[in-house]
């Protein structure tokens, strides 16, 4: 099964509109879909190796458009509809702690966030209703979806063939590590700011938030 999805992924990934549904989906995902870009980015760097820079660049722009769409949401319409999106999403217990580590590292856990397979519709909505200054979090997350997405691009473009390859030998393999790096990125998020003991105890124990700094 896992095979018959991978080559279906292969063949729409060379599909003439893949373009436009790759910067859709990655539009999508920093603001309210579940589903990341990775995979289809990677399959259709893998299809046509030598636009693999090209599909990068695209995943990484409409990403931090749809980054300042999250942003928008949490800044002008968190009640209205920000705060149902995260309870559909499953993130509403998250959004108190996120709301306090942008707080406390403010640009740091939008870098992070961009650049692991994390929820970062979460941050974008979160950093809205806290009101993070615009350029910071505009920079971070350009520095953030680029360092993951153009990675991803240059490997492709330089090493396509091998890769590709190799994907096929060892597809299986890859879905587990994926699946290990999903885990670890939200690890790696929970002890952003920790003494190297755990997580920052005033965000471990967050439980509201409100767009007021005041305690």
């Amino acid at each position: 099964m896992l095979r018959d999805l991978y080559e279906w992924t292969v063949e729409k990934a060379r599909h003439r509109h893949a373009e436009r549904w790759l910067a859709l989906i990655s539009f999508m995902e920093s603001s309210f879909f579940p589903i990341p870009p990775h995979p289809l980015l990677g399959l259709m760097c893998l299809a046509r190796p030598e636009r693999a820079i090209r599909y990068a660049a695209i995943t990484t722009a409409a990403s931090v458009v749809g980054a300042l769409f999250g942003y928008a949401i949490g800044y002008f319409l968190y009640e209205l509809i920000g705060q149902a999106l995260l309870g559909a999403l499953g993130l509403a217990d998250k959004f108190p702690i996120a709301a306090c580590y942008l707080r406390e590292k403010d640009w740091e856990i939008i870098l992070v966030a961009g650049s692991t397979p994390v929820p970062f519709k979460l941050l974008t909505i979160t950093a809205g209703f806290i009101e993070m200054a615009l350029v910071p979090f505009v920079l971070a997350s350009i520095a953030g979806r680029a360092l993951i997405f153009m990675t991803v691009g240059i490997l492709f473009r330089v090493f396509g063939a091998p890769i590709k390859r190799f994907i096929d030998k060892y597809l299986g393999l890859l879905t587990t590590v994926f699946i290990v790096l999903l885990v670890g990125g939200f690890v790696a998020l929970s002890f952003i700011g920790g003494d190297g003991e755990g997580p920052a105890s005033a965000c471990e124990a967050a439980t509201s938030v409100q767009r007021s700094d005041a305690p």
